[in-house]
């Protein structure tokens, strides 16, 4: 005659939830400045080229001119207030001891 024996259930069950998605903000932020910073570095140097077209081709026409003017203008204040920014965020983390640009671009050797 086969012996049977009682199938008994396990005591306690452990779900661990998947580790997807941004595990430390500070690189988030760190990376989010970074491309903020290239991305408006790269459209004040479209805007001073789109502005010096515009004044080459403005063929001595007064509001043409004083368009692209303008345009420069303002592309040298937007790269002010860039560059205005940079700085605080390099002032800010010397006195609070950290690196906001510290971000490390991961790359196919290692």
């Amino acid at each position: 005659m086969p012996i049977i024996k009682a199938a008994l259930a396990q005591a306690s069950i452990t779900i661990k939830e998947p580790q997807a998605g941004v595990k430390d903000i500070g690189k988030f932020m760190s990376a989010a400045i970074q491309v903020a910073m290239i991305i408006a570095a790269i459209l004040t140097f479209a805007f001073l080229v789109w502005g010096g077209i515009q004044w080459i081709l403005s063929g001595g026409d007064k509001t043409q001119t004083q368009a692209a003017r303008d345009r420069i203008t303002m592309a040298l204040v937007g790269l002010g207030i860039v560059a205005a920014a940079w700085a605080l965020m390099k002032v800010i983390g010397y006195f609070f001891g950290i690196d906001v640009f510290q971000f490390n671009i991961p790359t196919a050797g290692g």
